[in-house]
């Protein structure tokens, strides 16, 4: 039987230009993250750990804008990049899923997100979005940095404003001891989710990484020059969903 290959447009610029500022940011966060886990062998103290903590979280500054605005963009982004073609939902999905996992190469290739993609994806977009809430309230917490640092700031000092002026991170002449101990007791579940969640992210982006591979060997549908000029090549069998 002769099929046609034909050219699909599927991810729109605002979708492949999130991927990438998000798989660049992800990757120095996880970095620098690694680093920070292991100042104490690696000899790293005092301004020096403060300055890569402070890079961490200005990285982590643009992987957060750059994550809200992808969620805002799948409530009104182009057709494959929306809640619907990502979220493992609909009456159909758990049939689309059973098969594609049970086909083992004979499913037919998806244009957008194949059901077992639509998963990951979701579960990538819950765990992004839980270590950039925790990240935000841990750089006000250790360092004292926008959005939540002022509160923070003003919570160790208890609003004493001449300790206010002289507060700095990693110096703790200027807090107030039992608010300072206070704050830290909120901290801590914060940063026990926020490095279990790193954990997690390492996972997740070896098991997307795989995934990736297996899907261009099995499908054969352009996936990685897909997310680069946003279309896939494809014949006249492919599935929309």
């Amino acid at each position: 039987m002769n099929t046609r290959l034909q050219r699909y447009k599927v991810w729109d610029r605002t979708t492949r230009v999130f991927h990438w500022i998000n798989a660049a940011t992800v990757i120095a966060l996880i970095a620098i993250g690694i680093l920070i886990l292991n100042t104490d062998i690696l000899g790293i103290k005092g301004e020096a750990k403060i300055l890569l903590k402070s890079v961490h979280v200005y990285i982590g500054y643009v992987f957060v804008l750059n994550l809200v605005w992808r969620l805002i963009w799948a409530f009104m982004g182009s057709h494959y990049a929306r809640w619907r073609q990502i979220l493992p939902l609909g009456k159909n999905y758990l049939t689309s899923l059973k098969r594609y996992l049970l086909n083992s190469g004979n499913e037919r290739p998806y244009l957008g997100h194949n059901p077992v993609a639509r998963l990951i994806i979701s579960l990538f977009f819950l765990l992004l979005s839980l270590q950039a809430a925790t990240g935000l309230i841990l750089a006000g917490t250790d360092l004292y940095m926008p959005p939540l640092g002022g509160y923070f700031s003003e919570w160790v000092t208890e609003g004493d404003q001449a300790r206010l002026n002289q507060l700095k991170p990693g110096d703790k002449s200027q807090v107030v001891d039992s608010a300072y101990k206070e704050m830290r007791s909120f901290r801590k579940p914060v940063i026990t989710i926020h490095i279990y969640g790193f954990y997690t992210l390492l996972i997740l982006v070896f098991t997307h990484v795989l995934g990736v591979i297996i899907t261009e060997i099995r499908e054969k549908n352009g996936l990685i020059s897909a997310m680069i000029i946003g279309e896939k090549v494809l014949d006249d069998t492919h599935q929309d969903e």
